[in-house]
């Protein structure tokens, strides 16, 4: 399986390709940060966002799109940021008929680290110990958003069988109500 892993943002916005192999192996195939300057007009940044998000889906065909969820920061502005160029990426891949999934920070840390606490500095850590890579990603951005391409690798398919289970048991619910009446 190819993930695109998405760490979103319209400063910096980190890009990762990722391969899962047997088992728990995963091969690093690309990664890259978008960067936009502040001084730049906000529908601009999107759009270098979404021009860039586009080259990597019509280049490299990722099965899927794995992006970190934004559920609070204590910027108000920074979160808008953020998800405003997750939404970006999540239509371009939406566009191409690639499924989007989106993790929480403290998954992709517990996946890659064991800890849904650790800091940045052991995600990246660990991101180039799984990917047997020579020197650390930088910035953050580009380790991050390879995590999250492992992350979806490792827990991604499992939780896939997990939602289709539960919506074939409400289906079964739904079908077999007039039984219990």
């Amino acid at each position: 399986m190819r993930v695109m892993g998405v760490d979103p943002g319209l400063t910096r916005c980190g890009i990762a390709l990722v391969e899962s192999g047997a088992g728990r192996a995963v091969t690093a195939l690309d990664v890259d940060v978008v960067r936009t300057p502040t001084s730049m007009d906000l529908a601009e940044r999107l759009l270098a966002v979404h021009t860039a998000a586009c080259h990597w889906l019509d280049t490299h065909h990722p099965d899927v799109v794995a992006v970190e969820r934004v559920f609070a920061q204590n910027q108000v502005s920074t979160a808008m940021g953020t998800a405003q160029a997750g939404g970006v990426i999540a239509l371009a891949a939406a566009q191409r008929g690639i499924p989007v999934r989106f993790h929480t920070p403290s998954e992709v840390k517990a996946a890659v680290t064991g800890s849904g606490r650790a800091d940045k500095a052991q995600v990246t850590a660990m991101v180039t110990r799984i990917l047997g890579m020579q020197t650390k990603p930088k910035p953050a951005d580009a380790a991050d958003a390879l995590a999250l391409a492992i992350c979806h690798c490792w827990r991604g398919p499992m939780a896939e069988r997990l939602a289709a289970a539960q919506a074939r048991a409400v289906g079964a619910g739904t079908r077999n109500s007039w039984v219990q009446r």
